[in-house]
């Protein structure tokens, strides 16, 4: 009857544990679903900005095939090209750190997917260490943004310059 007992509570015990793992990683599926539109947003801001690279990219290596056919006398023309080529530059580079600064967002997100599934898995407090993987890759998105808005702005004055 004891051994009886003792099985009954050790099997009681199991699936105790085991449905408690069922409901945390339930929960974590959960918790995982936010972030993961987080991801989609941030992918589709990814290729935005990569379209916006290959633009930028392919007006730059226009402006540099004008401005090597000018005739050597056209200081003018020449140096309007040549403003409008290191313009696009910068507009390059910001452009390349808001991906890199996109690209760090996504990462960061993954992350903070994958420790709420390591805390439900392994029961861990990992509370603080999640939300600060979260707070940080929000930093990174946010800074992406403004490097957007950035690009953007630089977009719009060239074209009011040169046309």
């Amino acid at each position: 009857m004891i051994a009886f007992a003792y099985l009954n509570f050790s099997y009681i015990l199991a699936m105790a544990l085991e449905s408690t793992h069922i409901v945390d990683i339930t929960h974590a599926i959960q918790l995982a679903v936010a972030p993961v539109f987080l991801m989609t947003a941030i992918m589709t801001l990814i290729n935005v900005l990569n379209a916006r690279l290959g633009r930028t990219i392919d007006r730059r290596r226009l402006v540099e095939k004008m401005r090597h056919e000018l005739p050597p006398d056209d200081l003018l023309h020449s140096q309007r090209l040549f403003n409008e080529c290191q313009l696009h530059k910068h507009r390059l580079k910001l452009i390349y750190w808001s991906i890199l600064s996109a690209v760090i967002a996504a990462l960061l997100i993954c992350l903070v997917v994958v420790g709420a599934f390591v805390g439900a898995l392994i029961s861990v407090e990992v509370s603080r260490g999640i939300a600060v993987l979260f707070i940080l890759s929000i930093v990174a998105l946010v800074f992406s943004l403004i490097l957007f808005l950035r690009e953007a702005y630089l977009m719009i004055e060239a074209h009011d310059i040169y046309g």
